[in-house]
């Protein structure tokens, strides 16, 4: 059974850095896109970092919002995205959540389903 794990949520100040652990359990085969999400109070869930290793490549995608302040990475022999950010500002509060789509099993076959963590809360204060 597929599990995503999300941690390093917390509280900072305006200006602070937090970094987000997602880690997906259950499988040993390779995942296409590991991509963060917010909900924000007041908004919908919205695209925070994206990761795609589709066709081998090594494709990073931010939200507009993002604009330079937040830095997605993976790493696939660990089922593992990280994301480091940098200069928060109290906009950024909310709870994230780590998506993971495009699982394949050890025998590399795509396994049913789009597993979602429970997520971790992200709060800044001015």
């Amino acid at each position: 059974q597929v599990q995503v794990v999300e941690s390093g949520g917390g509280s900072v100040q305006t200006g602070g850095s937090l970094t987000l652990f997602c880690t997906v359990f259950g499988t040993t085969g390779s995942i296409d896109d590991m991509v963060w999400y917010r909900q924000t109070p007041g908004k919908q869930r919205e695209l925070v970092a994206a990761a795609t290793s589709r066709g081998g490549r090594g494709d990073v995608d931010y939200g507009d919002f993002v604009k330079g302040r937040f830095t997605i990475s993976r790493d696939n022999g660990k089922n593992m995205v990280v994301l480091q950010m940098n200069s928060l500002k109290p906009e950024d509060t909310g709870v994230y959540y780590c998506n993971a789509a495009g699982v394949r099993d050890y025998s590399g076959d795509y396994m049913m389903g789009d597993y979602w963590g429970q997520g971790t809360q992200v709060t800044v204060s001015s």
